[in-house]
C-alpha cells in the first residue's frame, strides 16, 4: 500500500496537469529510452557496469526485457557509449528482436545522451527514460508510470526516505523532515509533447534527470509510487544485492 505521505504528494501533484496538453484517452505508442552511457568508474572496472553479468546475463539485458514484457507495442531506444556499441549489438542479437530496438550514441552528459535518444522518437507517444543499471525495474512499475503519465503528462517514481536527512548550509548543517524527502527513481515518464520541447532548452548543470529539465522548461511533474527493489547498480556490492533479489 502506498505510503501515506507519498500518497498526499502524488495526489497534490496529479492535479497540476499541464493545461495545453490534450491526452489521448486510449492507448498510445510507447518508447523506452534506456540510458546505458555510463563508464562504470565507481565499479573499479574498465567494463561499464551495464555490461557486467548477473546470473550469466548482462545487467542491460534485464532492463530491456522488462520493458518489452510490459507492452507489446513498445520500442526501445538504447543509448550506449560510442566505444561499446558493438557489445550492445551483440546483446541485442543474442536475446531480443532487433527490429524493436534502436541504438543511439551517448553524449558527455546525461542530458545530451537523452537528447540523442529523443532524436529517434518518430511519433506522438509516451516516453519512458530509464537508467539501464536499474535492472530490477518491474513490469508493474513500468505500467504504473505509463498510467500516471497518461493522466498528468509527466510521472516520476519516488520512494520515501527511511534515513534521517541533513543539509549542508553556510552555518554548518541542518536537519530536514525526512517525511518530506522523496528519493527519485526511473523510469521517468512523459508525454512527447512535454519531453521533446523541454530538451530543446539550453543545458544547465542542475539537470540531473529529466524531471529537472521539464521543470526548467516551466512545467510541473507528478509523482508515482516507486519500488524499494528498483535499486541502481553503482558499486560492486550492488551486483550481489541485485542477484540476491533476483533469486528471491
Amino acid at each position: 500500500m502506498i505510503n501515506d505521505t507519498l500518497g498526499i504528494l502524488v495526489l497534490a501533484t496529479r492535479f497540476s496537469l499541464n493545461p495545453y496538453l490534450s491526452l489521448n484517452p486510449g492507448s498510445m505508442i510507447k518508447y523506452a529510452i534506456i540510458v546505458a552511457g555510463g563508464t562504470g568508474s565507481r565499479m573499479g572496472s574498465h567494463l561499464p557496469k551495464q555490461f557486467m553479468l548477473i546470473r550469466d546475463k548482462p545487467v542491460l539485458y534485464y532492463s530491456i526485457k522488462t520493458f518489452l514484457d510490459a507492452y507489446d507495442d513498445l520500442e526501445i531506444i538504447l543509448v550506449l557509449p560510442a566505444a561499446f556499441t558493438d557489445i550492445g549489438e551483440e546483446i541485442i542479437d543474442a536475446y531480443f528482436d532487433k527490429e524493436k530496438i534502436k541504438i543511439a550514441i551517448g553524449g558527455d552528459t546525461r542530458f545530451q545522451s537523452v537528447k540523442n535518444g529523443l532524436k529517434l522518437v518518430e511519433d506522438e507517444s509516451i516516453i519512458f527514460v530509464h537508467d539501464a543499471v536499474r535492472c530490477l525495474v518491474s513490469v508493474n512499475l513500468v505500467r504504473r508510470c505509463y498510467e500516471a503519465a497518461m493522466e498528468t503528462g509527466a510521472a516520476v517514481p519516488v520512494i520515501p526516505s527511511k534515513d534521517s536527512v541533513r543539509i549542508l548550509n553556510d552555518d554548518g548543517n541542518g536537519v530536514i523532515d525526512r517525511n518530506k524527502v522523496m528519493l527519485v527513481q526511473t523510469p521517468q515518464t512523459f508525454h512527447s509533447k512535454i519531453l521533446l520541447p523541454a530538451f530543446d532548452i539550453d543545458y544547465k548543470d542542475k539537470f540531473t534527470d529529466e524531471a529537472t529539465v521539464v521543470e526548467a522548461y516551466g512545467l510541473r511533474v507528478s509523482l508515482a509510487e516507486g519500488e524499494e527493489t528498483n535499486i541502481k547498480i553503482t558499486r560492486p556490492i550492488d551486483l550481489i544485492i541485485a542477484e540476491s533479489l533476483l533469486d528471491s
